[in-house]
């Protein structure tokens, strides 16, 4: 589905991502690890054309994602959640997650000024769509509630949510369990898991929580200064020195323990 092939982004002396190089296959659910600054949001930008790479190429379903506009993802499949909370604080909850929508919207400027009966149609439809991702995720009591003021562990759902409603085939999750206590991350996992399996997800998740990352992904791609260090299953990846070189410093006794 995704084929990421050597890339390389620079800002001015910096190179955020060197030469990386990796695919995911539909259906699968890949742990994108790394400590701060290896480069994990950055290749996210690139991947929703935030950012412009300054060599490589990413291919989506056979299309070149950079030669597209940054507005032409989602209507392709794709959707993402941000490290730190992309909603609108005082905006309802539904309406944040009617933003996640926009792209399914047909109603021009003019037809949707007039109100126009199939603006009407379609912002009902809309609304139905949002209301049944809500109460999937547990949100319908806070529905009509502005963001601002809810818990932190509910505003991460409300941004899965947002995600969730433009009806994706890959969805990149960037640190969604961060934050959250131990009950919140573990509840979410389980809500990932079955979402995965009821929306037929392909599913990217950059996250530092090693045990969400390992319990919950197929398989595991580590950075490490913008460059790939490591690829395989979760038991694999957090045994390799360099991998444990990266995070603690020594690859020395910790990888033979």
């Amino acid at each position: 589905m995704l084929e990421v092939h050597d890339l390389t982004v620079r800002f001015g002396g910096i190179t955020a991502l060197d030469g990386v190089g990796f695919g995911v296959a539909g259906g699968e659910m890949v742990g994108l690890i790394g400590p701060n600054g290896a480069g994990k949001t950055t290749l996210f930008n690139c991947l929703t054309r935030r950012y412009d790479p300054d060599a490589g190429s990413v291919t989506y379903e056979g299309t070149d994602l950079t030669t597209l506009p940054p507005h032409a993802i989602a209507g392709l499949g794709i959707a993402r959640t941000f490290q730190n909370l992309g909603l609108f604080p005082r905006l309802s909850v539904r309406d944040n997650v009617l933003v996640g929508a926009h792209h399914r919207a047909r109603a021009g400027f003019l037809s949707a000024g007039l109100r126009l009966p199939g603006v009407r149609r379609e912002e009902r439809e809309l609304r139905a769509d949002a209301d049944a991702v809500l109460e999937r995720l547990d949100l319908a009591g806070v529905a009509g509630h502005p963001a601002t003021g809810l818990p932190f562990g509910t505003l991460k759902r409300v941004e899965l949510a947002r995600a969730l409603i433009g009806r994706p085939r890959l969805l990149l999750l960037d640190e969604p369990v961060n934050g959250l206590n131990a009950a919140e991350v573990e509840e979410f996992a389980g809500t990932l898991g079955a979402i995965r399996d009821e929306y037929d997800l392909t599913v990217i998740v950059v996250e530092h929580h090693m045990g969400f990352v390992m319990g919950t992904c197929d398989r595991i791609v580590c950075l490490d200064f913008g460059r790939k260090i490591a690829e395989g299953p979760p038991e694999q990846v957090q045994r390799d020195p360099a991998v444990i070189e990266a995070y603690l410093g020594t690859a020395g006794e910790e990888a033979g323990a």
